[in-house]
This record gives C-alpha cells, structure tokens and sequence, in this order.
C-alpha cells in the first residue's frame, strides 16, 4: 500500500525536477519544473475547435482528445527541458477536481512514468494547485494568504493557512464566474474558439457598463458566498428583450447598432459579475485579517484571474485593505502543467508523495478505481467551513 511519507531519499530542492500533468477538463497540458522554481518546459494542447462545434465541454469527446495528445504533449514537456524521464525526481498529476473521463487520462500517464522509471507519484488537489502557484511566481508569499479561485467551474475564497490547511470562507451555490462569462458570450454570438470570457471582455470595452442595469447578486446574504445563475438568466432575457438574432448572427457580421447593443449587454454584465465579486472578497478580507492578522498578501487566481478588468478591480479590494494582489501571469492561470508541477514540489519537499506504482498494477481501468479509493488521493487539501458562531461573529 502506498504511504503518504514514502521512506525513501529526497534530492535536495535545487536538484528536484518535477514533470506535471494536468488533464481536468479541455486543455492536454504537461511541464517540467526545477525544485527552485525555474520552469524548464511548459507545453498546452488545446481542445478550443471542440469547444467552439459543441458550445461548451462535452465530457467524452474532451477524454478522446486527452487521450489523441497525451504522449505527444507529455514527450514534447520533455524534449524541450532536455530532459528524459529517467532524469525526473517525481511525477505529479492532476486527480481532482475536474471530469472523471479527463482525470483518468493524465493518472494513466502519470503512472505509467511512474512505473517505467520507477518514480514517486503526487496527487494534486486542481485548486490548490492554482492558490500555490502564486508561490511560484513571488518566493516571498508566505502563509498566511487569502486566496480567491475563479475559473470555468470553481469560486473559491479560502484563507490559507498552510500547505493543505485552508479554511473556506465562501464558495459558489450555484454556477462559477467563468460559467456565466461562457454561457454570456455564447448566447451574443461571439467567437468562443479563445474562450468566451476573453471574448466577452474584448467586446466589453465597446461597450457601456451602465447600459443595461443588471441586478448584483446576493446583496442581501451577509456572508463570501456566490451565485451567477441568477445574473446568466438577467443576460438571457436582455437579449430577448432587445430582440437580438445573436444565434443566428454572429458577431461578426452584425451590424453596428445590433453589435452596440451586445457590447452594451456585455459591459453591463461584466461590471456586475465582478462587482459581485468585489463585494464578497472585501467581506473575506475582514473576516481573515480578524482571524489572521498578519495577512499581507491576496491572492487571484484561476482562468478568470487573466481578465485585465478583474485584476484592476481587484487590485483596488487589496489596496483599500493595506494588502498587495498576488495573480499569476495570465499562462499560469488557466489550467497548465506548471501549477501541477509546483505544487508537487511543495509537497515532496515535506515527505509527502505515493511510491511507484508496483509492477503487477494494471494501468487501465484499475487507474480510475485507486484515484477514486483515495489510493491515490489529492494532497490533503483540508477546506474547513467556518461553523455558524464564528460566520455569525464575523458578519
């Protein structure tokens, strides 16, 4: 049975090289990185063709193109670190939360490697993944930090304490910032094949963000939650209401008042969703700087985290609290092969990572099986909820 403190020699930190693979959801993605930080190779296939034909991930077809590109992207990661796999410490891979069928490609690799080259083996926990990044990115980020994850499928506000002890302060109810930005974008008619939310903050900028007055979310619950189901079905029914073709006319070949009217929808929802989030991070900033004093930084994170209009928005939340924003550049928040890596090293500095997988352990679908037992589990990222007295006391 594997352990978590494998009884075997660690290299020192420099020495480590840390191949990771990230399959969760749409992107193939692969990268190799020094125990210092340094990364040697970062390599993405890209499923955006399958996500512009079907308007959004359809599980199976997305697990079929993981499996198309596996080897390739996970050679390639390789061949540009100069590197082979007998040269690795480690190998890192991504095994929740994300798609089932996309998960087991990249475990199947993983312990293929593993196993072939004898190597140690760490799962990661997706979102934690994208919080320690930011580590990566600015060595003086020290725990404690507030951290807030925004991507496709995930909000996430967590005060983070430690590596693997996080206390979540606020989480979506319904749908993520990067679900509406998607449906939005899709339901204007505009080109998604590089994502809807940068889609729909390019035509945003066209547009006026007062146009169309769209209700905040949540105004009257006082705690870090978020919901965006609400604010998708205000964006549906403006475009209805204006009449616009959007499913028959793309945006590219509307015309100039039917194009106004979209930009003006998009701005309008854009400057509510983050004013959404806005509101709620200030209040997770009050309540950690009471729990944890000595906070200083605030960390952004996730696929949204590359929207320029989040980050200044944001920026002025951590300002206005005496902290400084902490965001990964924009290749390192959406899902990528680096965060996976990092945070690999992060925990097989502390002893924490599986032996290799034995030699009579299938590969198929016995992959699956132990990553869903927990053989193979996540690296204990512990999301604690605040009980009710202290969301009470904090509100």
């Amino acid at each position: 049975m594997p352990s978590t403190t494998a009884a075997r020699a660690v290299p020192a930190r420099r020495d480590l090289l840390m191949l990771g693979i990230e399959t969760s959801c749409d992107d193939t993605a692969a990268a190799v990185v020094r125990g210092d930080g340094e990364i040697l190779s970062q390599v993405v296939s890209s499923q955006a063709d399958l996500l512009a034909r079907y308007g959004g991930v359809a599980p199976k077809m997305a697990e079929e193109a993981h499996a198309l590109v596996i080897d390739q992207v996970v050679q390639k990661a390789l061949d540009d670190a100069k590197l082979s796999e007998s040269d690795l410490s480690a190998v890192a891979v991504t095994i929740g939360p994300g798609l089932s069928l996309c998960l087991r490609v990249g475990v199947h690799k993983a312990r293929q490697v593993a196993k072939a080259f004898g190597l140690p083996i760490v799962g990661v926990h997706h979102m934690e993944a994208h919080a320690l990044v930011s580590r990566l990115v600015n060595k003086d980020l020290d725990f404690p930090f507030l951290a807030l994850l925004i991507s496709g499928g995930h909000n996430l506000l967590v005060l983070a304490r430690g590596l693997g002890q996080y206390i979540q302060l606020g989480t979506t109810i319904d749908d993520a910032i990067g679900e509406a930005y998607d449906k939005s974008a899709r339901w204007l008619g505009l080109d998604i094949r590089k994502g809807g939310g940068p889609a729909l903050e390019e035509l945003a900028l066209e547009g006026d963000p007062n146009a169309v007055k769209f209700k905040v979310p949540m105004r009257q619950h006082k705690d870090c939650n978020f919901s965006y189901a609400g604010l998708k079905t205000q964006v549906r029914l403006a475009i209805e209401s204006k009449n616009l073709c959007t499913e028959d006319v793309p945006i590219s070949s509307a015309l100039e008042e039917d194009r106004q009217s979209r930009a003006n929808i998009a701005a309008s929802f854009q400057r509510v969703a983050v004013l959404h989030l806005e509101e709620r991070c200030q209040r997770a900033v009050e309540w950690a700087l009471k729990m944890e004093p000595s906070i200083k930084y605030f960390v952004v994170s996730g696929g949204v985290a590359s929207n320029k209009y989040v980050r200044t928005r944001l920026n002025q939340v951590a300002e206005n609290n005496g902290l400084q924003l902490v965001s990964p550049p924009p290749s390192l928040c959406t899902d990528n092969g680096v965060m996976i890596a990092w945070t690999g090293i992060e925990h097989f500095v502390v002893g924490r990572f599986e032996d290799p997988p034995a030699d009579d352990e299938p590969d198929d679908m016995q992959v699956w099986h132990d990553c869903r037992n927990n053989e193979l589990r996540p690296r204990d990222m512990i999301l604690v909820m605040l009980p009710l007295a202290a969301l009470n006391y904090y509100s």
